[in-house]
């Protein structure tokens, strides 16, 4: 079982959380819930409503369309992110390729800790502005 603390040092590493506060991390911290599941799983699917995003504590996740891998997500890497702000359809399936442990943020919960927390809304906008402009070049 992972403390605050623990989960504060994930997540610093998550891209949409780099302008957050270390204050503002144990929030997210708090709401992020721990997850363990074997080999072979599947974490969600293609086209499935998109309503949490992960972070890998241990283990390795393959992220593919059909039989086409998209990513590997190792320890520290997070994957799903959107799902934060977005319920689209998922575009890729999730699927664990060994033991994984995990931490898992619901959309819901974060919106309702985004209506509590300013700052930590700020903090999410000021590194969502970052990555669309490294998406688009600029």
């Amino acid at each position: 079982m992972l403390t605050i603390v623990d989960k504060v040092l994930f997540l610093q590493n998550v891209d949409i959380f780099n302008h957050a506060t270390t204050e503002e991390l144990a929030f997210i911290g708090s709401i992020a819930r721990e997850v363990e599941k074997p080999k072979g799983s599947v974490l969600f699917r293609e086209d499935e409503s998109a309503d949490a995003m992960y972070l890998v504590v241990t283990g390795k996740v393959r992220l593919h369309k059909g039989d086409q891998e998209i990513l590997v997500a190792a320890e520290r890497q997070a994957f799903g992110t959107w799902a934060l702000f977005d319920t689209e359809p998922r575009l890729m399936t999730a699927t664990a390729l060994e033991d994984v442990h995990l931490l898992k943020i619901e959309q819901e919960e974060f919106y309702d800790l985004l209506s509590d927390h300013i700052e930590i809304t700020q903090s999410v906008f000021k590194a969502l502005v970052q990555r669309i402009k490294r998406l688009i070049g600029n």
